[in-house]
């Protein structure tokens, strides 16, 4: 055991979905069998993850039996101590949530979903999870002329506030983690980026049941900054439950192992979630190579928690640096934190002779240092 060991405390978690992908993709067929959600929780267990996540189809990968996959599944978490800190709701599996499920054209298929969802809210409430992320990724189109999105907006928002109003009634500690993503499965999907979601909830009936789940791939699928799109959910409040994995550009959702896509971007996330206040799980929503046996699963969980106490013993030093510090105030990082006007003050006091243009024009923030300092303690050379 070394400091990279992971424990409980560090809040870990995995969604079911991820170490029990079976490896299939639209060109080829599973290099895996279905994996026992009972295995999963022990196994993960053993390797030091806090808890384990799931949609409502994951429980049946091995059992097709709901009650007995549940009473299996409890079982499992009272013997190891796992908790489940959030489930969501598989909406884009099945064909008849083909053109979505809240959005969906078709007015039974809509019924449909939110019962769907109601059913696993009770299952996720009764495990005691905190969190219910939505995930929309069949809410969208291939063709505008196919969706009113006008209409398919006001749709997906009686749909969560119905949703958000059960959750109340029923006395459940749920809120709701919405997930954007801009494409596949659907050619273009509703909600697309963190900035989208965030925009959208503030027009729902109880907007403070509502926050966002960001996923790295998601957002850097969009060529966005992830780092940046995350402060912006701290910074109002809405940052309810994230999802680390890695990406390579803007591509297919390629879910690899945290850090093996951005590195740089990942040490600057970690930096972000370890000082930024958020104290939710951490959770890893990858997937394991296709290439990989069923042996090398485990492997692949263990890098991802790994990566990430490495990634923040990283952050942990470059904060500590003096010459850091240092250079940190010389690029004019904390004065940021200052208010621009002075308590008492207004835009009358601000006096054009106080200001000297061309000096300010010529003079450099150094940013360069401090961005070699923060390289290379990632790459371990301080």
């Amino acid at each position: 055991m070394d400091a990279y060991t992971p424990a409980p405390e560090d809040r870990f978690t995995f969604g079911l979905w991820t170490v029990g992908w079976p490896a299939s993709d639209p060109f080829g067929s599973a290099t895996r069998p279905p994996l026992d959600p009972v295995e999963s929780v022990h196994r993960l267990a053993e390797l030091g993850a806090y808890g384990v996540t799931f949609h409502d189809d994951d429980l049946l990968a091995t059992e097709p039996d709901r009650d007995i996959a549940i009473r299996r599944f409890k079982d499992a978490l009272a013997a190891t101590g796992l908790k489940v800190p959030m489930a969501t709701t598989n909406l884009f599996t099945h064909p008849v949530f083909k053109d979505g499920g809240l959005t969906s054209n078709d007015r039974d298929i809509r019924r449909h979903a939110l019962r769907k969802v109601r059913r696993n809210i009770d299952l996720a409430a009764e495990l005691g999870a905190s969190t219910y992320v939505i995930w929309g990724g069949r809410e969208g189109a291939e063709s505008d002329a196919a969706k009113d999105v006008h209409a398919a907006l006001s749709r997906y928002k009686e749909g969560l506030d119905l949703l958000a109003e059960y959750v109340v009634s029923q006395g459940y500690g749920l809120r709701f983690a919405l997930e954007p993503k801009p494409n596949e499965p659907r050619g273009d999907i509703l909600l697309p980026t963190i900035g989208h979601a965030l925009a959208f909830i503030g027009e729902l009936a109880r907007p403070e049941l509502f926050g966002v789940n960001p996923e790295v791939g998601h957002e850097q699928m969009a060529g966005l900054n992830f780092v940046h799109g995350v402060a912006q959910a701290l910074w109002q409040g809405k940052l309810f439950h994230i999802d680390l994995n890695g990406q390579h550009g803007p591509k297919y959702d390629q879910d690899l192992i945290f850090g093996h896509g951005d590195l740089s971007s990942a040490f600057f996330l970690v930096d972000l979630l370890e000082h930024g206040g958020y104290d939710g799980p951490r959770h890893f929503d990858y997937k394991p190579l296709r290439t990989e046996d069923t042996g090398d699963v485990w492997v692949s969980a263990a890098a991802n928690m790994r990566t990430y106490l490495i990634l923040k013993e990283k952050a942990k030093a470059f904060r500590a640096d003096p010459e850091v510090t240092e250079a940190l105030a010389a690029s004019r990082v904390p004065e940021l934190a200052t208010p621009t006007l002075s308590p008492g003050e207004t835009l009358d006091d601000l006096a054009e002779d106080e200001f000297d243009e061309t000096a300010a024009g010529h003079r450099g923030y150094h940013f360069t240092r401090l961005n070699q300092l923060a390289l290379e303690h990632l790459l371990g050379t301080r």
